[in-house]
Parts: structure tokens; sequence; C-alpha cells
């Protein structure tokens, strides 16, 4: 029985009690029953006192609170106001301090869910100084002494005074003028890799030139974003993702120097189990670390190189490189943080629980992958819990029926450096699942197993790094199905009677007029198999035998220019009478299935997608540019954008935070939206 059932069974004479237990407890069972009432009864009179208040309200409840103080609902698909709870209970505050700059900030921050800084433009106008109101600080003529300063101009933390500008903010078009307000948004995020060995150059160096990206490219190091406590404080460099700078970092050290800040370089210990030692920050240079040249190409060294034998470690954070005075003896970790938009590939951001397994192998250290692999081949998981470069090339065994998993820790990015093809030797009936890698050097390899039993091979928010020197995947056994989530990767060789499923993934050939999709083997002609995609975006041409769906997708690929083109088309389907691609750009010229609201329509030649960058690592990879119209970049099912970046759902963003500056502005000022990057 439940404790109300009992409470109210001893309240009960105990010569009926008696008589109850005598008959078999019929009583004590019809009271059970209403017990159940009874307590229903009291949990709807608790949430009915709780829906009295937004912050316990049920969820169905607070648009209606919100109307009783006239709050404006937006878009809940975007992030952070899928529930308006928030933003109902901030309505009041919001309103106390309405018009002020550090409120708007607020606001934007709030309903966008991106760093945000208010630039009051009237604030920075040159004009001729009154001896009774003087602003000796607005010059007409910057102080070309200030180097800092002369940094900021033209962006969010800009105090370099301009003229006036007469054409209107809203539009994007005019910044400074006395009605305008500007809100400075950051689409880029900066991503974080702990711990992570630092590489070094191979040719330059003997160890002591290295670079904090395992994959060995000159990489930008990006600020760590502080959360600002206070609504008051107005945004500042420290507190949005900013690409380091040499000449402020050397300046504010200690601010993003040092463990849980935005770098940091350990010693690893010579003790097993004992923690990195820090290099202190007293040994930090920051300095430009560029190549030097012989004069005839050849790179020579780097500059500003530490002197030999010294304990000075210097940094480049333009370039991302690390250089060494003194070779360690033990491998140096860097810890440091990198610029993206959209939380996919390999990274160490959230990936939420995954299916529990009954073997569990952890691999840590950089240790072999192999060992562990053969021990979970009948079933189980491979676990790696850290983000260190892990350089082999592993034969993944799955034994028919089974399952096995190689995956990531969550807050973790393994990279594997592959000499090899990766050979994926798959049971029937069985399954592989690939988890939160980032594999380069080789691609995965599914052979022709010469049976009609079926085999699966998922990969989960994994990066197959693009190279045009060979495919990211190959899989020629017939039956074999595949299926991508919130991957990036490079070409695809698919079989023609396989197929593949992609879901919020990048396809790059590194290039449009290379091939991203095809069957595997020599023939670049073959058709590969068939493919359903959702919210992806292919760099390359296509040619498959089957495109069941493809939805909210960008295929960037063009027939080649230079030289005899072999293909008919540069997205090209076999089987047409079947399938259907919607909410899509289709290049001119494809041949595909029926098409549903795709671009360009017919007569819009100039309608194609611009980008910010197609080179894999650049923060703007796939981004798309505000030069994009309207019709792709609100092309998508939910007037989103296309492609691989819908769900950040930009388009929906900047509404939400344009009817709350309808609402929060004061009259007479106007607001402008500019993306800080």
């Amino acid at each position: 029985m439940s404790n109300c059932a009992e409470n109210i069974y001893q309240l009960l004479p105990a010569i009926h009690r008696i008589r109850d237990a005598e008959q078999g407890y019929p009583l004590r069972e019809l009271l059970a029953l209403i017990a159940e009432q009874v307590a229903a009864i009291e949990e709807n009179l608790d949430q009915l006192y709780d829906d009295q208040f937004i912050e316990t309200c049920a969820q169905w409840v607070a648009p209606y609170i919100g109307d009783l103080i006239g709050y404006r609902s937006l878009h809940g698909v975007v992030p952070g106001v899928a529930s308006p709870r928030a933003d109902v209970a901030n309505t009041i505050r919001y309103r106390r301090r309405k018009g002020t700059a550090s409120m708007l900030e607020q606001v934007a921050r709030d309903v966008t869910g991106w760093p945000a800084r208010t630039v009051e433009f009237f604030q920075l106008l040159a004009w001729t100084q009154h001896m009774n109101h003087r602003r000796p600080q607005v010059h007409y003529a910057p102080d070309l002494r200030r180097g800092q300063k002369l940094q900021w101009l033209n962006t969010a933390f800009n105090s370099t005074v301009h003229t006036a500008e007469v054409r209107s903010i809203s539009r994007g078009s005019g910044r400074y003028n006395i009605p305008n307000i500007g809100i400075f948004l950051w689409r880029v995020r900066a991503f974080p890799l702990t711990r992570t060995p630092a590489l070094a150059d191979a040719t330059l160096g003997e160890g002591l030139l290295l670079r904090f990206d395992p994959l060995g490219r000159d990489l930008p190091l990006y600020n760590k974003a502080e959360s600002e406590t206070e609504i008051s404080h107005l945004a500042e460099p420290i507190n949005t993702p900013l690409p380091l700078d040499r000449r402020w970092l050397k300046a504010h050290l200690d601010e993003y120097y040092g463990p849980g800040k935005s770098l940091a370089l350990e010693l690893a210990s010579a003790t097993p189990g004992q923690p990195p030692q820090l290099i202190a920050a007293k040994d930090i240079s920051i300095c430009n670390l560029s190549d030097i040249s012989d004069g005839g190409g050849t790179v020579t060294g780097w500059a500003h190189q530490p002197l030999p034998g010294s304990v000075k470690v210097a940094i480049d954070p333009v370039l991302g490189r690390i250089a060494l005075g003194t070779l360690p003896t033990t491998p140096l970790l860097a810890t440091f943080h990198y610029g993206f938009t959209l939380a996919i590939g390999g990274g160490e951001y959230e990936r939420g629980s995954r299916e529990p397994s009954a073997s569990v192998q952890s691999v840590s250290g950089g240790a072999t992958l192999q060992t562990a692999l053969n021990a979970v081949r009948s079933g189980g998981t491979v676990e790696v819990s850290d983000s260190y470069r892990y350089q082999e090339t592993p034969n993944i065994t799955v034994d028919p029926g089974a399952s096995v998993t190689l995956r990531a820790k969550n807050s973790t990015r393994p990279l594997l450096v592959a000499s090899a093809d990766i050979n994926l030797n798959l049971g029937p009936d069985s399954t592989l699942i690939l988890d939160g890698w980032v594999i380069t050097g080789a691609p995965l390899k599914m052979a022709d197993f010469g049976d009609d039993e079926p085999r699966q091979l998922i990969l989960r928010d994994c990066t197959l790094v693009p190279s045009s020197a060979h495919p990211a995947m190959s899989v020629a056994h017939p039956f074999a199905t595949v299926k991508l989530e919130r991957c990036i990767s490079g070409p695809l060789h698919i079989a023609a009677d396989a197929e593949i499923e992609l879901d919020e993934c990048i396809v790059d050939a590194t290039d449009p007029e290379k091939v991203a999709y095809r069957a595997p083997g020599p023939n670049e002609l073959e058709a590969g198999g068939a493919m359903t995609l959702e919210n992806c975006t292919v760099i390359g041409k296509v040619h498959s035998r089957q495109i069941p769906l493809a939805s909210n997708c960008l295929f960037v690929s063009r027939l080649s220019t230079e030289g005899a083109e072999t293909w008919r088309a540069p997205l090209w389907v076999e089987r047409r009478q079947k399938g259907c691609i919607r909410f899509s750009f289709v290049p001119h010229g494809s041949r595909t299935p029926r098409h549903y609201r795709c671009q360009p329509e017919a007569g819009q030649l100039q309608t194609r997608p611009h980008f910010t960058s197609l080179r894999y690592g650049d923060a703007g990879y796939c981004q798309l540019r505000q030069a994009t119209p309207d019709s792709i970049c609100r092309g998508a099912d939910d007037e989103g954008e296309m492609g691989v970046m819908h769900g950040l759902y930009q388009p929906q963003r900047e509404t939400n935070l344009q009817v709350r500056l309808e609402e929060y502005l004061r009259f007479g000022l106007e607001a402008g939206i500019f993306y800080a990057s």
C-alpha cells in the first residue's frame, strides 16, 4: 500500500480493522483505490499552485502567463528559446532598463544564444568642440601611435571616431549616425582541445618547432569567452570568442594563459599517474613565428625563435605555432581553443549519452588500439579517454551478429593517423559504430565479402579529414548500410547496391569540380549507391544510382571548365523516376529526380551560395556569407538556411532579435545587426 492509503486505513477504528483482517482486507483494498484518487487530486492542487509562477509552471502555461504581461512569442525552434520560460521571466526586468545599451546587449544574447556587444554609434561621431561641452577624447584624426586602438578599427570594440554616415543602418549600409545602435553577434564558437600533444614540424627544428593543431596545420587560436555576471556590464574582448592577437595576448597574458583559460602548455609527467606540469607564464613569449626563407622560396626556419638552451617558449597565436629553446624530455601537451560554427565532426563537445556495453576496453595516452579492438571483436566497446594522437593502422574485425563500438569519451577528441587503408572486416549481420573520432592519412575500407548478408557501419560525430589524394571511405559490399550523423567527411565511394544515409553532414571533395560521391573502383563514372541526405552540404560532383530523398541540402558542384569533361552532370542520378529533392540547391544542368521548391528556379542563373570558406579547418568552413540570396539563406522547409548549418537556425535567431529590438529600442533610435564572425 502507498503511504496515503496506509494513513487513511490507520484512521479507522480498531474494530473495523480487526474485522477487515478476518475477511481478507477487502476494506483496505477499497481504501487503496480511494487513496489513488486523493493523491491525484493533491498532485493537481499542487500543480495549480505552481502554475501561478513562471519559474514552476507547466510548460503549456508559460505562454499564458506571458500573455498577461504582453509578451511577444518568438521562433521556438531556436536553441535556448525553445521554452519561453526564461524570456517571460526576464520581461519585466528588461522593461525597467528599456533602451539602455547593456539591456539591449543582454536581450541579444538571450534570444540568439550568441555572444553579443552593443555599440552606440552616436558616441563615436566626430564633432566640432564647444568650450562649454568639451570632449577631448573625440579627435577627427586617429592617433597613429596607439596600435591596439587602430587594430580595433571598424570592429565591435572600435573607439576611433568617424564622420557621419547617412545610409540606413537597418540594411547594414551605414553605422555612424546620431540615432544608430549596432548589435554585433559572434556566430563562430571557440571549441576546446585539451592536453593534446603538440606536433613537431617534420622538416624543421629537430623537434623544437611545433604546432598546436595535431593535424600539423597553421591554425589561429581563439579566446574562451568568459561569462558576464552583471546585466549592466558591456561585453569586452575577454567575453567574446575572438581570434587571439599577438599584441593583445602579450599585454594580457595572465588573463588568457593558464589552467581553465584560453590556452596552456604543459609538460607530461615522466611518472605514470602524475598530473602534467604547467609551463609558467613568465617563461612564455608571444611573438611572430612566421616562415623564414632562403630567398629561393625554401623555408629554412621560423622567425624569433628562442636562443638554443633557453627555457623560454615562444607562442604565435595567429599561426598556432610553438618554438622551444630546449628539447623537452617528455611530450609537450597543448590546451587551446579553435574556431568553428557548429558542433559536428570530432570535437570536445557534449555528444549525449551512448548505448551501454557489457564489455568496455579503456585506452589512453596514445596506447595501441589494436589489442583492445581484438578483445571486443565478439561484441563490446573500446573507449578512448583523452585527446591524444594515435598513430597506427588498425584492422577492425567484428564477428557475425556482433556489435562493436570504437568511441571517444565525452569531452575528448582523439586523432587516429593511419599510414594505410583501415580495413573493416565485418561479419554477416554485424554492426560497427565509430563515435567522436578524427581520422586522417588513409580511408576506411570495407571489401566485398562475396555474400548477401547485411553489414551496418555507423559514424557519429566523426571527422574523416577531407583530402584530394584518397577517398575518406570506400564500401564495396553491395548489401552494406552506411549511416553518418553530424560528420565531416572527404569523398565517399559506396557500392551501387549499398545504401547510405547522411544527416547534418559535410561531404567535401576539396573542390567543386572534383568527385565527392561515386562507386569504388578505377571507373570514375560508375554510380554509387542510393543516398538519403538531410541538412547536408556536399562539395564536389555526385553520381548516385538513386536519391530517395534530399532535404535542405546544398550541392556545391560544377563540371570541369578545363579539358575534356566526361561527366554528364554535376549532380547525376541514374534512377530519376523515383525519389525527391526538396528545399535544396541543385546546380544547373543536374540530372535528378523531381524537385520541390529547390533553387535556382528557372531563369535565375545568378542564384548560388556564397561561402566564408570551403577550406577544412577554417573557422568559417561551409558558413554562408551574408551575400547569399535569401532564397538560399531562408530556403529550407522551416525558412531556415539550406545546408549543414541549418541546425544553427540563423534566420530565426535574427528574426527573434529584430522582434525584441522593436519592443525595447527607445523612440527615435534605429538598430542594425552586424555579424562579427
